[in-house]
């Protein structure tokens, strides 16, 4: 679970977020789930849910391989197992999972995930579920549909996610693989997240739906993934808005596995409900325990026919730098973009920041009205930066403040791990212009995606900042 992000701080959380962990590698180099075939059939015999079929809508080209709609009195145990895990068992979290039906239960035609906070040794002790699919519903390719709706609340933590069912196959997290459908912070349920997590180095791929008027808490929505074997598409009320076609996984200094390793497996569908940890935080006293219920409506998974396998990893394409050797789109702010598509700049609000940003007079003006609770609370990027191992880069802007005030600056690694190319580096603002400039060596993988990011959350100050010329440029 996790990701991690639109958001250069999902990144490093990402890494610890893939809660359920994979085994070792296996020390055979050649995929037997399918690498001797062009097509893959459906690998999981049908075990839709009777009661309801006549429920179930067709999808074009695709057949219905197994749902459940959850009309039982129960959880259906012919297709879901329960997870139970104890408190700390990954990202911090506080939660003991458990198989009780307080937490795990079914009510008017929904399971229902419930977090539940009690006392034990006089401390604060939260249970909740978590219930998986492995060794009863696994599949390789198709499409996952789920509606669902979150609860809201600091440090609540619902997901929707996929692993291997074979864990071992490609070896431990992140390498075997990770498939997020869905994850919503219980703090901002406005915005869902769809990650994928492959590869080592630790590489992920993010997209986030915002929702306007409303949030996910409010009513059902539908998260799904279309899973085929060179491309993941993911949707949110049949909205497209995340797409992956060239992930990778390896061990470390060996060659990578045949693509599309690690997606070329039987993976399974689980869900549930987290409480704290590294990413969304933990419970405050804001946190409501008696509306802390993730509730699923339904869970089906179509699937075609057959999927052409003979697939090639696209070739990675890497950004031309512009006449004068700048890296950076739009440096100058010559143009008054869009700063909320994803075309040079983009502006950001994450995790209670609020603001705005306005391209005017050759520069950008960044107007905070709450710092929120990250350094990417408010946010200014340009992705798309290509960095090419052992090449030398020179990051030069200018920037000045209302007042005197504090930012953070850095080269990320979005589909790398969140990783920095130009380390965090925090500098001081004034009133008056200055120029600053940062020298930094790229020694890792070639990457088409680098990111330069301006960070004013959460920096003890709202003044407004003012950026202009900005440059990213290689040097000898």
């Amino acid at each position: 679970m996790k990701d991690y992000k639109a958001l250069s701080f999902i990144a490093a959380l990402a890494l610890m977020v893939s809660a359920a962990g994979c085994g070792d590698q296996n020390t055979s180099d050649s995929n037997d789930n399918n690498s001797s075939a062009t097509t893959a059939e459906a690998t999981t015999e049908k075990t839709t849910d009777a009661s309801s079929d006549a429920d179930v809508p067709e999808i074009e080209g695709y057949d219905l391989l197994w749902n459940d709609e959850f009309n039982a009195d129960a959880l259906d145990e012919s297709k879901w197992n329960y997870e139970p895990h104890e408190p700390g068992w990954t990202n911090e979290e506080l939660q003991e999972y458990t198989t009780s039906t307080d937490n795990v239960f079914v009510r008017d035609g929904k399971l229902v995930i419930k977090a539940i906070k009690s006392e034990k040794n006089g401390k604060d002790y939260y249970t909740s579920g978590k219930v998986t699919g492995q060794n009863k519903t696994d599949f390789t390719y198709g499409k996952v549909v789920v509606s669902a709706k979150v609860p809201e609340g600091q440090g609540l933590w619902p997901a929707i996610w996929m692993m291997p069912k074979d864990e071992s196959y490609y070896g431990q997290w992140p390498k075997c693989g990770e498939i997020d459908i869905m994850e919503v912070l219980g703090n901002n349920v406005k915005t869902a997240y769809g990650t994928l997590h492959y590869g080592e180095p630790h590489g992920e791929q993010q997209g986030t739906w915002n929702l306007t008027g409303q949030t996910y808490a409010d009513s059902f929505h539908e998260f799904s993934v279309e899973w085929e074997p060179g491309e993941m598409r993911w949707y949110i009320d049949g909205n497209l808005y995340n797409t992956v076609n060239d992930w990778f996984t390896a061990e470390k200094g060996e060659d990578e596995k045949p693509y599309p390793a690690p997606f070329d497996q039987p993976f399974f569908v689980q869900m549930n409900l987290a409480v704290g940890g590294t990413w969304p935080g933990n419970p405050d006293e804001t946190t409501s325990f008696d509306k802390a219920e993730f509730e699923i409506d339904y869970v089906r998974v179509y699937q075609k026919p057959e999927y052409d396998t003979n697939v090639k990893k696209p070739e990675k394409t890497y950004r031309e730098a512009l006449e004068d050797g700048n890296f950076i789109y739009n440096g100058d702010f010559s143009e008054a973009e869009d700063l909320t598509d994803d075309v040079n700049w983009k502006f950001l609000l994450f995790n209670g920041g609020e603001g705005s940003a306005e391209i005017k007079d050759n520069m950008i003006i960044i107007k905070s009205e709450n710092e929120g609770t990250e350094d990417y609370s408010v946010q200014l990027v340009q992705p798309d930066l290509p960095m090419i191992k052992g090449k030398k880069y020179k990051a030069t802007f200018d920037a000045y403040a209302d007042e005197e005030r504090d930012i953070v600056v850095c080269v990320s690694a979005p589909s790398a791990g969140w990783i920095r190319y130009l380390q965090d580096t925090k500098l001081k603002v004034t009133p008056e212009k200055q120029t600053f400039t940062y020298e930094f060596e790229m020694k890792e993988k070639d990457d088409p995606n680098g990111r330069l990011e301006f960070n004013l959350g959460h920096r003890g100050s709202t003044a407004t900042v003012y950026i202009s010329n900005v440059r990213v440029e290689e040097i000898a």
